[in-house]
């Protein structure tokens, strides 16, 4: 038997989703025809929506989503974290480096869990809360070339020296999790990066995104 479900409140989550997946917002007219409703709902579901800051119009009449989800999303990264921290910590003890999940957060790149590991004599210190360019940083960067080329295997991204001097970064992105931009990466204090950091690193990453489907 098919559990009894809220028609508006489906509708409401369907405008939502419509409006993240576009940069530009859309108009009544469009949401309607997308939705397949008539105007007068749109106009019901967006008011309602607009009191829970969900969404947002322009001068111009165009919606778009509001910086109310901003406040639910930030809720999600403890829920990431927790299931990202085993496979954090493995490539953090194997490598003897500190490890990290960053995931996009506006036009910036942000740490939201950080090991490090607990037998080197001396590793970078980095922070979960730490933001930097989504275009400097191994992390960053790693996220942008899966923009740039979705693929479904990841490869890997090497830096060296563009957040800390003397520091050296290795990050792949996250591949396949619907709704999560991210990447798992490693930062040393080397010149160059380990053979065989690259490919660990990507192992991580798909082990983090296979915990969050």
């Amino acid at each position: 038997m098919t559990a009894e479900t809220s028609q508006t409140l489906d509708r409401g989550l369907r405008v939502l989703k419509l409006l993240a997946d576009t940069d530009h917002g859309l108009t009544v007219t469009e949401l309607s025809h997308r939705l397949g409703v008539n105007r007068t709902v749109v106009y019901r579901l967006l008011a309602t929506l607009e009191q829970h800051a969900l969404v947002r119009r322009d001068l111009g009449g165009r919606a778009r989503v509001g910086l109310g989800v901003l406040r639910l999303g930030r809720q999600v990264h403890p829920l990431v974290r927790e299931a990202a921290l085993p496979a954090l910590r493995s490539l953090a003890e194997d490598i003897g480096a500190t490890a990290h999940l960053t995931l996009v957060d506006g036009a910036d790149a942000l740490a939201v869990a950080v090991v490090e590991p607990t037998w080197t004599d001396y590793h970078v210190a980095y922070r979960a809360g730490f933001r930097h360019p989504l275009d400097r940083g191994a992390a960053g960067r790693a996220i942008l070339s899966a923009r740039s080329q979705p693929l479904s295997e990841p490869g890997y991204t090497l830096t060296h020296g563009e957040l800390e001097a003397g520091a050296s970064g290795a990050a792949a992105p996250l591949i396949g999790v619907t709704g999560v931009e991210g990447s798992v990466g490693v930062v040393m204090l080397v010149d160059a990066v380990p053979e065989r950091v690259g490919p660990r690193v990507v192992d991580a990453a798909r082990e983090v995104a296979e915990a969050l489907r």
